[in-house]
């Protein structure tokens, strides 16, 4: 009989630390099941997971970081998993954040806990454009949805079998599954915690380059997301949350 956890890694092109990260997890938290999802990878990255003793779901092309987080929840789904942490496979979250984050599901103290760089006495310390934005988009977060969250761009959460069976509908937000996560399950009514995690710069350079026509493409995107995250009707029949249908 497998856990009643599972944590899902999406994984593009992590080859060099995809099997530290799963080695670790494993390490600190023995009895919890682990499954990467492999997005199209064109390196070794599949091959480094399982020989790491994860499970290895993959794609036969990139689908982008939202798809393969849906095929972790679906996964879990199917398998009878009731909890799920979701964390990068780059080495950025430090999985000793994974208990704390489990902690406040399983007490029931939320639905979801999300990981924040921003609560507590963490090191983390972004780039000045990434700090503005994080910025920016709180505020806009605080205005669509009454919800102050300090960090609205973690991948690094837990949450309950409740949240799964919503995330697992098509109305998860794909391209931008980050604050427009946040805003969709406070029109829901789930209950959001941060809890303090630690996390660490990328030690492998693949942040992507602050190109300033990019930066500006990415920001009138999930500004326009969130908008219509906020003005969509919902309906999702046979959600087992607090609320069945968004207001």
């Amino acid at each position: 009989m497998h856990s009643d956890t599972l944590v899902i890694i999406p994984a593009y092109n992590e080859e060099r630390a995809i099997a530290g990260v799963v080695a670790s997890v494993k390490e600190m938290y023995p009895v919890i099941d682990i499954a990467v999802v492999n997005d199209g990878s064109a390196d070794g990255t599949a091959y480094m997971a399982l020989s790491a003793g994860a499970i290895v779901l993959s794609h036969p092309f990139n689908m982008g970081y939202g798809v393969a987080l849906q095929t972790g929840y679906k996964y879990a789904m199917r398998h009878g998993y009731r909890y799920l942490v979701q964390m990068d496979g780059d080495g950025q979250h430090d999985p000793g954040g994974i208990g704390a984050l489990l902690d406040a599901v399983k007490n029931d103290m939320a639905d979801v806990a999300l990981g924040s760089r921003f609560v507590g006495s963490g090191s983390y310390h972004p780039t000045t454009i990434r700090l503005l934005g994080i910025k920016f988009f709180r505020f806009i977060l605080f205005l669509l949805s009454g919800r102050h969250i300090n960090d609205i761009t973690t991948g690094f959460q837990a949450m309950n079998l409740r949240v799964l069976n919503l995330f697992i509908q098509d109305v998860f937000p794909c391209d931008y599954p980050d604050a427009d996560i946040i805003l969709l399950l406070s029109r829901f009514g789930f209950r959001i915690t941060e809890v303090p995690v630690t996390m660490y710069a990328n030690q492998y350079g693949k942040s992507m380059h602050h190109n300033p026509v990019k930066v500006m493409y990415y920001v009138f995107k999930m500004f326009l997301s969130l908008l219509l995250t906020k003005l969509r009707k919902y309906s999702v029949p046979g959600l087992q949350g607090p609320e069945r249908n968004g207001g």
